[in-house]
């Protein structure tokens, strides 16, 4: 439940490698326009959900993606989840399935909630477009994520989970980018559910790999193939789904639809002050440790894109 394999990161970061460099310029520009230039996007605010939804369709379009989308009418408003995907060679009955919500709270606009993911997600599906997987690996931007619709029918990756179920998708692996661009050095500047907090450290310096009993193996190779990919800090936990914060991404739906998911996180809440928040702002964001953590990101889903 606790102790993840490999070794986690300890001590200064290493150089910035130019390609990452370039990234964090990328992942700068995707968030400013998403969280900055869009804001505020839920279906309260229609005009920029919608726009939301046409920008990552639009950059998914200019990867070479066929982008499906799934619909829905939330408080007579019309919703989509995003779907791109690479088919797979010789096993392609098999999904990757990598996830972010494009939605943001009421009231906020949403950087590090979830334009980070978004960015992630895109920047990621372009990687491994430049070769033919031996698994099918889907790219979905959920809608409907945030309160007032998360955990209930009209959250976009339930109904997204529940039509994989129906068609008898076999999804073996499921990552939930969920707020993956806020850090920090002082020491307690992170903290935990009850119980937890003589476990880890104390300092938000880290990334989160984190799952239900059921989807505790998929947490540890996840955990794993990143500790081999990336010098950067991550902590993992495999525990019950009701504890705080363990459920609360999008990774709870696949759970409900029978399927294994884990949560790629900052912790948000446990670590970030402008969480839900009109201070979710771009300029909060940490770009080159969040470009660290997508390349990284990006080794680990080429990984199990490949099987491995």
């Amino acid at each position: 439940m606790i102790r993840m394999p490999g070794e986690g990161h300890r001590g200064p970061l290493p150089p910035l490698p130019p390609e990452e460099a370039e990234l964090a310029q990328a992942l700068r520009r995707d968030v400013a326009h998403l969280a900055g230039e869009i804001g505020e996007r839920n279906v309260f605010r229609a005009g920029a959900l919608h726009r939301a939804a046409e920008w990552v369709e639009g950059r998914l379009e200019a990867e070479g993606f066929d982008v499906r989308g799934q619909e829905s009418t939330v408080r007579g408003i019309l919703c989509r989840n995003l779907e791109a995907q690479l088919e797979g060679n010789r096993r392609r009955e098999e999904i990757v399935l990598l996830g972010a919500h494009y939605d943001s709270v009421h009231g906020s606009p949403g950087a590090d909630d979830n334009a980070t993911g978004v960015a992630a997600l895109l920047a990621i599906a372009r990687r491994l477009r430049a070769s033919p997987p031996a698994r099918t690996v889907r790219f979905v931007a959920f809608v409907n994520e945030e309160p007032p619709f998360f955990q209930t029918d009209s959250m976009g990756s339930l109904l997204y989970a529940r039509a994989c179920r129906e068609r008898g998708d076999r999804i073996v692996e499921m990552l939930s980018l969920e707020s993956i661009g806020f850090y920090r050095d002082e020491p307690g500047s992170q903290v935990y559910p009850p119980g937890f907090a003589l476990l880890y450290p104390n300092r938000g310096d880290f990334l989160a790999f984190v799952g239900n009993l059921g989807s505790r193996a998929r947490v540890r190779h996840a955990i794993r193939l990143f500790r081999e990919a990336t010098p950067f800090p991550s902590e993992g936990a495999a525990t019950f789904g009701w504890i705080p914060g363990v459920g609360w991404s999008d990774q709870w739906s696949f759970w409900k639809a029978g399927y294994p998911g884990v949560m790629v996180t900052d912790t948000a809440p446990f670590r970030n002050p402008g969480y839900h928040t009109q201070d979710d702002t771009p300029e909060r964001i940490d770009y080159e440790r969040l470009a660290r953590v997508v390349a990284g990101l990006a080794k680990v889903a080429s990984r199990l894109a490949a099987g491995g």
